[in-house]
């Protein structure tokens, strides 16, 4: 097979970032319609990435914000978002450059999309860009109320399967 040289697989990573992009600015603008909410993973030590020491220590690799009902202060810029967030009763402020993003689902119309760090592309032998199964994120993390019970569950339990 010829080597890719147009790298569609950056080119495609690029334009799912940007629907995302672009659904947040929306929403910053007019709110949340209808029944639209977002699970937003994302690598919390990524460049760029602002949170708190308390989150980072609690979520070392990557975490799963949802946005629903009880945000403020969404602000999106070219490069990053920024979002207010309620954890374990604590208000918090989170920057997240879109970069640092690893997945987004919106479980009302049941569309998802997964991201790589451009640094994954070095494909393996098999061809896998980063030599895993997908890279989502998997249960066991506290939702942003901080709510025990609460788990975020892998994307691909979503999905439809063929």
């Amino acid at each position: 097979m010829a080597e890719d040289l147009i790298r569609y697989d950056i080119l495609t990573q690029e334009a799912l970032r940007g629907v995302v992009r672009k659904v947040l600015a929306e929403v910053a603008k007019a709110g949340l319609p209808g029944e639209h909410h977002f699970f937003i993973t994302f690598v919390t030590r990524a460049p760029g990435v602002r949170i708190s020491q308390k989150l980072l220590d609690q979520y070392d690799k990557e975490m799963t914000i949802v946005l629903q009902n009880q945000y403020w202060d969404l602000k999106v810029n070219e490069t990053s978002f920024e979002v207010g967030l309620s954890f374990d009763g604590q208000p918090e402020t989170l920057v997240i450059p879109f970069s640092a993003l690893k997945g987004f689902f919106d479980p009302a119309v049941q569309t998802g999309m997964q991201f790589h760090d451009l640094g994954e592309y070095a494909e393996n032998e098999d061809g896998d860009p980063d030599g895993e199964d997908g890279g989502e994120p998997t249960g066991g993390q506290e939702g942003p109320s901080g709510q025990p019970g609460e788990k975020v569950v892998s994307l691909d339990s979503f999905r439809k399967k063929p």
